[in-house]
């Protein structure tokens, strides 16, 4: 039996999100307040039943109008009942033919049939319509206290304000859990339940929560792991500092416990304690004499002893500290646990932790939950990137038993992480991305399984973005916006680029791609399930059409293909020989021009495209966008002379662009300087053409060039600049969005406090 999937509703900003679970090893990866925590913690504190745990700011934002919308309303127009806002989670087990007898008590019928079984845990009002009247009982009395008090209420608004406020402080009198056996017959492929279903309620001994509680254990490994430091007695860190040593001392304490037979442990302490009472009583002999010749401690004055207190208990946190081994033999060097890094450490700590809370779930017996589910926060914390795979590579082995492979007990991790080298150690299959949505104004999350991107034994690009994603990046999954480019040179420039065009956008998540025109278009339907907002930075590759390859002179031809008719036609292969793009008759070789955006075939018709055409909105978003940037004509000064004109790469149109700057002498080492002085504009641009495309022409000397130089005295080439400031007001504007989402909240919230003075109808 193992958890297939949950779904969440009105919890924090996770508004209505299904997530799916692997077996095994899930991970759990998004950008920042995206809701990965909040979706590990929302099972904890549902199965656990403890209303104490909850707040009404655990509540969706979302849900937080609906609560002041329903006080203001007439009570005779509403059923309270039906519209008083809730959090829910839904947990759907898969479970084989083998284990049914462990979930008998939550089969819908007798009749039931298939795999899937399922429960619903709700915190919801007691009793809404006796709630409302209340608050606002409560309410009206506290606004003629108020406006009796000597000069009126005046902007004095009383508590509670609002149903919100109200909640603030009753929550936990207002609310309870209700448990409900779900029949996954009555729910879509999706998880959403069929118009007009009411799922019937959990009955019997053990009630809903003891019900869960003999279903699942729920274990959690937090992030912050405050491992001890040096420094932390000076630093006011001590009642925090968590050593490996007295973390082993809990673990040994457990086990100690189920072995009370351990005759060997405690001989070993016997002959310790003998030795060490006949030591003590030779050093402390002589002042207990003297004490007793002071009357001391009276009652006939008894003699004085000191006797150790060795007890197996205690004895790893009193008298064991781990050390670090260094060598071999009489030659070994032995440090003490705080000498050795963090990271190593940390790994150490997450194994011990990760084992006891195994031996505890083992240790309950008859009482054992079929289900073991441990949550393991940021597991990278302090280590580097091998120890970060070593520690997701093994994870699961730590948690075999002897004996129970196959069985009706089971274990299932779920990890979240910001770290691209687990991603790169797991592959896509466990991945569950968190992307940040708006609906209706209001902050939520979208949660996507990439097991289903590209789904079936053919996938179009999947394992070809996955092998790239693992040789490259991985933290496209963690980033606010992506920026695809063409090659090295980009990669190498762009930051500086950003940071003259587009400061902005140092403070936020950016993931750059390298993936050159010929693959950019590959990325496609990733970025789209992804959802992410996405600049595109590629370059026109003007060619002029050929019938076929020359065997000579293979550096100035070009490959491509363009989409055949239809939609399984096969592609058609072409050949192109290098040119400027404004040759007549120049066409493109670039496929992400050609197959994504703005799909053109001529260099004629993507000078025509207008900026408009350049953006697109992403498949399945109703928000996020993609823009093409490419070359395209500018004015280009040279010799008193002015002339339109357009690069076919990078360094051409950075070439023309800052023409004057790159023909300096000085400026020889960048490699744009031409031997003779081009006499116009045009003679300009066909020796740039001539350098950049020649064999002896190093790309990355030339970034490593242009990055010595002072960043003032050289500009960002306009298809760049504008490309940037696209994306810079994007990214702003969603910063934006999700920053008026909370101010619409407080101020939905202010509103109705400020009317709190009228009486509801």
């Amino acid at each position: 039996m193992y958890l297939r999937s949950y779904r969440l509703r009105n919890y924090r900003r996770l508004r209505d999100v299904h997530v799916e679970l692997a077996q095994d090893v899930s991970i759990f990866v998004g950008a920042n307040n995206s809701g990965k925590t909040s979706a590990t913690e929302a099972i904890q504190m549902l199965l656990t039943g403890s209303k104490e745990r909850f707040s009404i700011f655990d509540f969706s934002s979302y849900t937080w109008k609906l609560f002041n919308e329903l006080a203001a309303a007439d009570p005779a127009e509403v059923d309270a009942q039906e519209t008083m806002p809730s959090i829910s989670l839904d947990l759907w087990f898969e479970v084989s033919a083998p284990d049914l007898y462990l979930v008998m008590p939550i089969l819908p019928s007798t009749d039931w049939q298939g795999t899937q079984v399922g429960v619903r845990i709700e915190f919801g009002a007691r009793n809404a319509l006796e709630l409302l009247q209340r608050f606002r009982t409560k309410q009206q009395q506290a606004q003629q206290r108020a406006a009796a008090l000597p000069g009126g209420a005046g902007s004095y608004v009383p508590w509670p304000r609002t149903l919100t406020d109200y909640l603030e402080k009753e929550l936990r009198h207002e609310f309870e859990f209700r448990y409900y056996v779900l029949d996954r017959a009555q729910f879509n492929s999706d998880f959403v339940q069929n118009e007009g279903y009411v799922p019937s309620s959990i009955s019997g001994e053990l009630g809903g929560a003891g019900l869960m509680k003999s279903l699942v254990r729920v274990d959690f490994l937090k992030a912050q792991r405050h491992l001890a430091d040096p420094s932390s007695t000076m630093s006011g860190g001590a009642g925090r500092a968590e050593d490996l040593s007295r973390r082993l001392s809990r673990f040994y304490q457990r086990n100690l416990e189920q072995r009370d037979e351990d005759h060997t442990a405690l001989k070993a302490l016997f002959d310790s304690e003998e030795g060490l009472n006949k030591h003590l009583m030779e050093v402390f002999g002589p002042t207990l004499k003297r004490i007793a010749t002071l009357g001391y401690p009276g009652l006939n004055n008894p003699r004085l002893e000191i006797r150790t207190g060795l007890n197996p208990a205690t004895v790893m946190s009193q008298d064991a500290k781990i050390h670090y081994i260094l060598g071999e033999g009489d030659a070994a060097v032995r440090l003490p646990d705080s000498y050795n890094g963090l990271g190593f450490k940390n790994l150490i700590y997450m194994v011990v932790e990760i084992l006891d809370l195994q031996a505890r779930w083992l240790d309950d017996e008859d009482e054992r939950a079929p289900l073991h589910l441990i949550f393991i926060e940021e597991p990278e914390a302090h280590m580097h990137a091998q120890l970060q795979q070593v520690f997701i590579r093994n994870v699961l082995s730590l948690l075999e038993i002897a004996g129970e492979a196959g069985g009706a007990f089971a274990s299932q991790v779920v990890i979240t992480t910001h770290s691209p080298h687990i991603l790169y150690e797991r592959g896509f299959t466990p991945i569950r991305y968190f992307r940040r949505h708006l609906t209706d104004g209001g902050q939520t999350t979208q949660v996507l399984n990439l097991s289903s991107f590209q789904k079936g034994p053919t996938p179009k690009d999947r394992d070809f973005l996955q092998r790239y994603l693992k040789l490259t990046h991985c933290d496209l999954f963690f980033a606010d916006a992506a920026i695809l480019v063409e090659g090295n040179v980009e990669r190498l420039l762009l930051p500086l680029m950003i940071e003259k065009e587009a400061k902005s956008l140092r403070s936020v998540s950016l993931c750059i791609l390298e993936v050159g025109g010929a693959f950019g278009h590959r990325f496609k339907e990733l970025l789209e399930f992804l959802g992410i907002t996405t600049l595109i930075i590629t370059d026109i590759d003007s060619v002029a059409n050929v019938v076929a390859p020359a065997e000579v002179d293979e550096d100035e031809e070009r490959e491509f293909e363009l989409p055949g008719n239809g939609q399984n036609a096969v592609p058609q292969k072409c050949y192109g020989k290098l040119c400027l793009p404004a040759e007549i008759g120049a066409v493109t070789a670039n496929q992400t021009l050609i197959r994504w955006i703005p799909k053109k075939r001529t260099i004629a018709e993507l000078f025509a495209v207008p900026a408009a055409e350049k953006v697109e909105l992403l498949k399945g978003s109703d928000s996020v966008m993609v823009r093409i940037a490419y070359q395209t004509p500018i004015d280009v000064t040279w010799n008193g002379a002015t002339v339109p004109l357009c690069g076919r790469t990078l360094e051409e149109a950075f070439g023309l662009e800052n023409a004057a700057w790159c023909q300096a002498a000085i400026r020889r080492p960048i490699g744009l300087k031409l031997r003779g002085e081009p006499p116009d504009p045009t003679a300009l641009a066909a020796g740039l053409h001539k350098r950049v495309t020649g064999k002896n022409f190093d790309k990355t000397k030339f970034a490593l060039g242009v990055l010595e130089q002072t960043t003032e005295d050289w500009k960002v080439p306009v298809y760049i600049k504008e490309g940037l400031a696209w994306l810079k007001e994007k990214v702003d504007r969603e910063v934006e969005q999700e920053g008026e989402a909370i101010a619409g909240t407080i101020a939905e919230e202010a509103a109705v406090a400020a009317a709190g003075n009228v009486s509801p109808k």
